[in-house]
Parts: C-alpha cells; sequence; structure tokens
C-alpha cells in the first residue's frame, strides 16, 4: 500500500511547475513562499510534508503545520492523504488557537485552569457591565446618561486586539505619548488653505481637531489600563476566552524555557499558512518555537495583497521581518502562475491593486508579483472585466437589476447569472427589486436571529426597561423609537402628536419633561 502512495506522490511532483518544485525540495532552513492567489500554495504545502517524509528519518508527529482557518486544516489533512496516506492523521496539523489549546491541555497542572470555562458572549458583555459600573464617577469613560454602557463595544475590541497583538497598557501609553508629541507636524492637522474671513492663514494648525484627536487619545489610554481589570474580573468569575489562549501560551513560552525546549525538540520543522493573516502574537510564538535552531526549518507561505484579516492585526510586517530575522540563510520563492483565472482578469487585478503603496514589491527589491495565466484551458475565455461607475449606490442596484432583466429577456438561463457582493447588506435592495419584478433567484446566507426587525424591535424594548430599571428616565431617548414600532400600530403623525402633546410638560421635580404625561 505504501509503495502506491510513493507512486501516487511522485506523479504530484511531476505536476508542479518550477517554482513550486524549488519550494517543496528546498527542506532544509527558512524558506518564505510569496504565494499570489490560485498559485497552488495548499498543493505545495502538503507536497512538502510528503517529501520531508520520504528525503528524511523525520516522523510524522515532529511536523508542524499551522493554518489560520478550520477550513484550512481540513483541506490541507484531505490533500495529504492523498499524497502519504494514514500518515496524514499523524502529521500537527492545526489552527493557531487549536495548537495553543493543546499546549494548555497537556500542561493543565502549569497552567492552573482546571476549574477556567470559556466565556459566552452574554457573560462577557455582563463582566464588561460590571467593568464599567466599578468606574469612578470621575473616569473619562464613565456615563450617566444615555447608554450608559455605551463604550463596551470599543472597549471590547481594544481588549481583543491588545491580547491578539500581546501589547500592554504602559506600551498603549507609551505609543500614545508619541503620537501626541508629532500631531503638530502631521498634515491632517494643518491648514493647507488660508481663509481672509476667519484669519486663518496656512500652515496654521488645526486646534479644534487636536483637541478632538487629543481627547480621543485619553480615552483610548484610559481604556487600555482597564485591560488588567477585566482580566481579573474574568479569572475571577472563572472564565477565559480563545484569545486568552494564544496569550497564555505565549506567556508560558517565555518565562518556562523547560517547556518551550520540549515543544521546540518536539516539532523539527515547522510549515506556517496564510502567513500575511497572522498577527503579533501568533508570530512571536511561531519565532520562540525556532529561536531553538541556528538555521530552522521554518516555511512560512503569505501574500501580502491577500490580507483579509488586517482588521485583527494582521500585516505585512510580519512577511518582513521574517524575512529580515533569517536574511543569512533565508531564501525566497515567488509563485506567479495562477491556475485559477484568465490573463484579462489577472491583469485587471493588477491594475487595481497597484493602487496599494503598502506592498512588498515597494519593500524588497527586485520582486515581481505580475501573476501569469498558468492554466491552459482556460485560454479559450477571453472575455475582458467591464467596470462601470454609477451617480450613487441606488443607481448602481437599478442598472444591475435591469441587466438581469435584459439578459433573462434574451432567453439567458437564471442560473448562469451570479451577483457578487461583500456582505449581505448590500444586496437586500437588489433582492427585494427582483422579487418585484417576478424574477427567480437563490441566494446563500446564514440567518442571524438578531438582526431581524422583530427581534431588533424587542431588544430596542428591552433595552428601555432595563435602562429605566437601573435610572429611572435614562432611556426616553429610546420611546420616540418604540412608538414607532409595527406591532404598536401608532402612525408617525400619531407618534408626533404625541410627542407635542407631551414636550414642556413640568414633572416633580420641577424641569421640563418630554415624555411624562402626568
Amino acid at each position: 500500500m505504501k509503495h502506491n502512495y510513493d507512486l501516487s506522490f511522485l506523479e504530484e511532483l511531476k505536476k508542479l511547475n518550477k517554482e513550486q518544485r524549488s519550494a517543496v525540495e528546498h527542506i532544509e532552513g527558512p524558506l518564505l513562499v510569496i504565494a499570489g492567489p490560485g498559485t497552488g500554495k495548499t498543493q505545495i504545502l502538503s507536497a512538502r510534508i510528503g517529501k520531508i517524509l520520504s528525503d528524511t528519518d523525520t516522523k510524522p508527529h515532529n511536523i508542524l503545520c499551522l493554518t489560520y482557518t478550520d477550513a484550512g486544516t481540513v483541506a490541507m489533512r484531505k490533500r495529504l492523504l492523498k499524497f502519504i496516506g494514514p500518515d496524514a492523521y499523524r502529521v500537527n496539523i492545526f489552527t493557531f488557537h487549536a495548537f495553543c489549546n493543546q499546549v494548555i491541555q497537556e500542561n493543565l497542572d502549569l497552567f492552573g485552569i482546571r476549574g477556567l470555562q470559556a466565556i459566552s458572549d452574554l457573560e462577557k458583555a455582563q463582566l464588561f457591565e460590571k467593568l464599567i459600573d466599578g468606574f469612578s464617577p470621575k473616569h473619562i469613560l464613565k456615563r450617566f446618561v444615555g447608554d450608559v454602557y455605551y463604550e463596551i463595544g470599543k472597549l471590547k475590541t481594544l481588549f481583543s486586539i491588545m491580547k491578539r497583538e500581546g501589547w500592554s497598557s504602559d506600551f498603549i501609553s507609551k505609543k500614545i505619548d508619541e503620537y501626541l508629541v508629532e500631531i503638530p507636524t502631521r498634515e491632517e492637522f494643518i491648514y493647507k488653505k488660508g481663509n481672509a474671513k476667519t484669519g486663518i492663514k496656512a500652515g496654521d494648525l488645526k486646534q479644534k481637531a487636536i483637541d478632538d484627536e487629543t481627547e480621543r487619545m485619553e480615552k483610548l489610554r484610559a481604556g487600555a489600563k482597564e485591560f488588567d481589570n477585566f482580566e481579573t474580573i474574568m479569572r475571577n468569575a472563572g472564565r477565559y476566552d480563545y484569545d486568552d489562549m494564544i496569550i497564555w501560551v505565549l506567556d508560558a513560552f517565555r518565562s518556562n524555557s523547560n517547556l518551550l525546549a520540549n515543544y521546540q525538540e518536539r516539532y523539527l520543522y515547522m510549515l506556517v499558512d496564510e502567513y500575511q493573516d497572522t498577527n503579533g502574537a501568533q508570530n512571536q510564538i511561531i519565532n520562540l518555537l525556532a529561536s531553538y535552531w541556528d538555521k530552522p526549518n521554518v516555511f512560512v507561505v503569505g501574500d501580502d495583497d491577500q490580507s483579509i484579516y488586517r482588521f485583527q492585526g494582521a500585516n505585512m510586517s510580519n512577511i518582513l521581518e521574517f524575512n529580515v530575522r533569517h536574511a543569512e540563510n533565508i531564501k525566497i520563492v515567488l509563485l506567479k502562475e495562477n491556475y485559477r483565472s484568465t490573463q484579462p482578469i489577472l491583469d485587471a487585478s493588477k491594475t487595481l491593486i497597484e493602487y496599494n503603496k503598502e506592498r512588498l514589491i515597494n519593500k524588497l527589491p527586485g520582486l515581481d508579483k505580475n501573476l501569469i495565466a498558468g492554466n491552459k484551458e482556460l485560454d479559450s475565455l477571453t472575455t475582458v472585466p467591464k467596470v462601470t461607475e454609477y451617480f450613487n449606490v441606488r443607481h448602481e442596484e437599478l442598472a444591475i437589476v435591469k441587466e438581469i432583466q435584459k439578459l433573462h429577456f434574451n432567453g439567458e438561463a437564471m442560473g448562469e447569472i451570479s451577483v457578487i457582493y461583500r456582505n449581505h447588506k448590500q444586496v437586500d435592495n437588489i433582492v427585494k427589486l427582483l422579487q418585484k419584478n417576478n424574477i427567480s433567484l437563490s441566494i446563500k446566507r446564514k440567518v442571524d436571529i438578531l438582526t431581524l426587525p422583530l427581534v431588533q424591535n424587542l431588544i430596542t424594548i428591552l433595552r428601555y426597561i432595563k435602562e429605566e430599571f437601573n435610572k429611572p428616565d435614562s432611556a426616553e431617548y429610546l420611546l420616540y423609537e418604540i412608538m414607532h414600532i409595527d406591532f404598536f400600530g401608532i402612525g408617525h403623525q400619531d407618534a408626533n402628536s404625541i410627542a407635542r402633546a407631551c414636550y414642556g410638560r413640568d414633572n416633580p421635580e420641577g424641569t421640563k419633561n418630554s415624555w411624562r404625561v402626568l
């Protein structure tokens, strides 16, 4: 049986192009593969693992492959199973979170988290409310009117970024100080043109903008200082989140040399997929695992032009840092043959992506990322992408519907027409227009029950009840919105009449209250 898999693997190797083969066969030392879309990176990752097992005495369990998503691990395992057979299940293929979870589970006594449980979104919201309730009256993030928990969303995002990047509150405070010092020199805070009426001269500072930005930075500083307090609240509640797992493992590797050495010696070869999407904390774990070797066998593959998780802190700096860190021994392979698209599509994509100046080709000399169509079966497809600009979104939606109607009228099968969009909200009006014109359609989307109009209305009512319970008269700003909820049957004119009738009546405290009718 093994002989059959060996033959299959050799056949797969023959299908690789020159650059792919170079990446697969260079199995010793650090290797950076810059793989554009459709260039077969999953293929070379799997083939490289097969090459390691066939050319060295390395065991499958001594190989660590880190991917960014669960779907990536499944795809890798399937491809590897085709190459090497059952040994594919012995190769360690993890997402970063799954890898860190295994480290924790294998060392529970060291991490001391036997009594902790993963936190739910509801529990996390409750703990954030507890954090804000504990703010002093003079705290810059403390609110006494309206939505007193308004800052929860921002704090949640901030704390998550701090964990993923491994940033402390002191680090953020230091960076804020550096930023505030340079604000007067930044062009966005300097008037470019003068105005005789206001007395503003070109080169004057936009003091209002500077004051607003300073206030925003001070709120950021205050929020960052609450990070440790929130972590204490979470631990006291016996809870942890997924970001915690990476931070715990990173801190454990830094502080416990024996633990780190155990995993460094266990994994002789490391492969990292979608390297452009790794954040700071994840990248530090990779660096620590590789630091045991003078010439580590670490293989990373990625493409800065495909960084879809930049909002999570991922960016091309990791790729540049990897190149600098291993400058003496590194080999760089660039995959340019695309097997997914036609040349007109690749050329159009190139024209668009060149507007982005934050690219590797502007950082690494001699780098050429112009993709070439390599799938001969697509050569007959010569349609050139067409870019159309519209006056506004409504014009765009109507134009799309009219184009679909035209195709339908000309006899095109509806199943041959597709509309691709960024998120479901963008296509809602198009769906309504198509349905109104009796044009059949199929849309694949997950329904989030919390976004349904009925549920949103119920949430608004519950928010009103909760805020009024916590502090009477604090949620009056929601009443006008509630009156417009459909199932109350109050018309717009009636709602306005009620508002006018209530306005100006005195409440028991002797102040004007726009809603309480006595």
